[in-house]
């Protein structure tokens, strides 16, 4: 009887487990804001299998960290512009940059459109925050998103793995594929019409000088 109960509570103990990494939990985000654009930390480390959708309403995430599965799904107070929008994967956290739809505003009294989302699930990030009266000239030290990734579908196009707006496209097996049509380097393009142009500066050298041709006396 001892034994029995020793092996239901090791199979409570693996249920549990199981249970507690197959929940998906809120990711904790921080953000900051300027006149033109909203500054967001995901603080979670060693982010795996992440993706990131950005639309002028919403910001969606999925991914998992540390063994944990994590998601968010926010509407914006107000409209925001995905151009101009970038985000980088860090080793301790995900950060992004993203443009307000309208930069002439006041600063956003807040970050989502619902209050008790945003009071449960995110907070200020004190290290980027300044009152709005004091904002003028103090833009975000972007620093952490060199060489991440642009919302809008152009920047960013090293891994092209996560990036928004353009549905995963691999600008360089495109190029590739454009390669193949004939073998045709393109560097190859310019020596070509330049052979072709010498081509055609030696076939009018041969042509008749059309004053002479008309100067000719008629057969007739």
């Amino acid at each position: 009887q001892k034994s029995k109960n020793c092996v239901e509570k090791k199979k409570i103990g693996l249920h549990n487990k199981m249970s507690e990494f197959s929940a998906v939990l809120t990711a904790p985000v921080k953000w900051a804001q300027r006149k033109d654009s909203l500054y967001l930390t995901i603080s979670l480390s060693d982010v795996k299998d992440h993706k990131i959708d950005l639309t002028e309403n919403k910001l969606t995430f999925a991914g998992s960290s540390v063994d944990k599965n994590y998601s968010l799904n926010f509407e914006f107070f107000k409209p925001i512009e995905t151009e101009g929008s970038v985000w980088n994967v860090l080793p301790a956290s995900i950060q992004m940059k993203i443009m307000k739809k309208n930069k002439e505003e006041e600063f956003w009294p807040r970050l989502l459109a619902d209050k008790v989302q945003e009071k449960t699930n995110v907070k200020i990030d004190w290290d980027r925050y300044v009152d709005e009266d004091e904002a003028e000239g103090k833009d975000f030290d972007t620093g952490a998103l060199d060489g991440g990734m642009d919302f809008g579908g152009m920047g960013g196009m090293g891994g092209m793995g996560g990036m928004g707006g353009m549905g995963g496209m691999d600008f360089s097996k495109m190029m590739g594929g454009m390669g193949g049509m004939g073998g045709q380097d393109f560097g190859d393009m310019d020596d070509e019409d330049g052979k072709e142009g010498g081509d055609s500066d030696d076939d009018e050298e041969g042509l008749p000088d059309l004053e002479t041709a008309e100067d000719a006396p008629s057969s007739n």
